[in-house]
């Protein structure tokens, strides 16, 4: 791994594989009975969320209170942002105070790639518009790795808003990295304009694709990002790509069903289906925390014995 985690594409198979291979030690440490470890004692990371977030955000500060490093908590809302101070200058200004690694989420495209030209901390991308959330894809692929075995020649329906969604784009070039087949699912309205060089199938047809997925992997509808009405109502979408228990029914045995979070019940995901076993998503959140430890101490902790069982 470089100094930052960007994007899926730049830490590439044998990356992804690396970070997959260390959150197994992780996930031994977070079940122990006091889950810390010394490995990035007197590291300080800082937290620059400019979008909301609860699982991310959370997950990066017990990852990081887990391996015994100190954080910095920068709030959008009461900082001097909201005096006109540019995203460089709050960086630089971050930056002098003595960080070792900025953990951004911002609303644009790009922005984690430009602060890693003022800063020498590393920096990991947290989410940037509709572009990248690399640490959601590595967990995901933990935790269908821990439940299906090593996803090559697995089959994963990626399905629902696809167009506004940066967990997609990641999933996708991990999956497929990995070795998966993966069917993105979905309106043409809520699909990207063009989907030259996504290494997946498309289908507008959830029932067709179902009963030959190992994985279907939910997307809420992010009306947060949508300046128009792409689909006629939430109730005729929810008929169309929702997971109900009629398609669960269709779905092989071994099957599972995930979703990044937050779930909107009701609309992309039936309350009945959100509570199965098949259902992994408190596993997602826990392999979250597992995952992002691996990913601290692979940027952060080099020259640093490994946390492993007794330590």
């Amino acid at each position: 791994m470089t100094n930052h985690l960007l994007s899926i594409e730049e830490l590439g198979a044998d990356g992804i594989r690396e970070v997959l291979q260390l959150s197994h030690t992780f996930v031994e440490v977070s079940a122990r009975a006091i889950p810390r470890v010394p490995a990035l004692r007197g590291k300080t990371l800082a937290w620059l969320f400019y979008e909301d977030s609860t699982r991310t955000r959370l997950s990066f500060e017990t990852a990081a209170k887990r391996l015994s490093a100190d954080t910095m908590n920068f709030s959008v809302g009461s900082s001097s942002v909201n005096k006109g101070e540019s995203l460089r200058d709050t960086v630089e200004t971050i930056s002098a105070m003595g960080v070792d690694c900025i953990v951004v989420r911002h609303g644009s495209s790009g922005v984690p790639w430009r602060i890693r030209e003022w800063t020498d901390a590393s920096v990991i991308n947290a989410g940037d518009g509709w572009h990248q959330h690399p640490t959601q894809a590595l967990l995901d692929c933990f935790t269908i790795e821990q439940r299906l075995g090593p996803l090559d020649g697995r089959h994963v329906a990626i399905v629902g808003d696809i167009k506004h969604s940066r967990v997609a784009r990641s999933n996708v070039e991990a999956f497929t990295a990995l070795g998966a087949d993966v069917t993105l699912v979905g309106p043409r309205t809520l699909l990207p304009p063009s989907l030259d060089g996504w290494p997946c199938k498309v289908s507008h047809d959830l029932d067709a694709v179902v009963p030959s997925a190992d994985v279907v992997y939910l997307l809420r509808m992010q009306n947060e990002r949508m300046n128009e009405a792409l689909v006629p109502s939430m109730r005729e979408y929810s008929m169309g790509y929702g997971m109900t228990m009629e398609r669960v029914g269709a779905l092989a045995d071994h099957a599972l069903v995930m979703h990044p979070g937050p779930m909107n019940r009701g609309v992309e995901i039936a309350p009945e289906v959100a509570d199965l076993d098949r259902a992994v998503m408190v596993d997602q959140v826990r392999n979250g925390v597992a995952v992002r430890m691996a990913v601290l101490y692979l940027l952060l902790g080099s020259g640093v014995e490994l946390p492993v069982e007794g330590v």
